[in-house]
């Protein structure tokens, strides 16, 4: 039973690590602020979960799995707030093609997208 936990752990760590991969390959090779926003946080939060899964079948210890859910639970937790952050200043400084948007549900906030005064 080790050892097909140690070939499902390898597994995961290649896995992982193609997606860390493709996500750094994205930020690089994107052409817009979106795009890459989108690289940066999808494959790349998908590649340390696989990588974290891949750690914990190798090690199978509990302090070992404890510490592995607790990066896990920060990495959730941070990656979509870096997104939003990151999307929100592009669109505040002009840095995107607003033709790639669906909806720009900003626009009537005035130009920065900031709130539209005092509530």
């Amino acid at each position: 039973m080790a050892t097909i936990a140690d070939w499902l752990g390898a597994a995961c760590l290649v896995a992982g690590a193609l997606l860390g991969l493709a996500a750094a390959i994205g930020v690089l090779r994107f052409p817009d602020a979106l795009s890459r926003m989108h690289a940066a946080t999808k494959p790349q939060v998908l590649g340390v979960l696989l990588l974290l899964l891949g750690i914990a079948l190798r090690l199978r210890s509990p302090a070992d799995l404890g510490m592995v859910l607790l990066v896990a639970v920060f990495q959730l937790a941070t990656a979509p707030v870096a997104a939003q952050m990151i999307g929100r200043a592009a669109y505040r400084s002009g840095r995107l093609d607003r033709g790639l948007l669906d909806a720009d549900e900003l626009a009537e906030r005035g130009p920065g997208g900031g709130s539209a005064g005092p509530a």
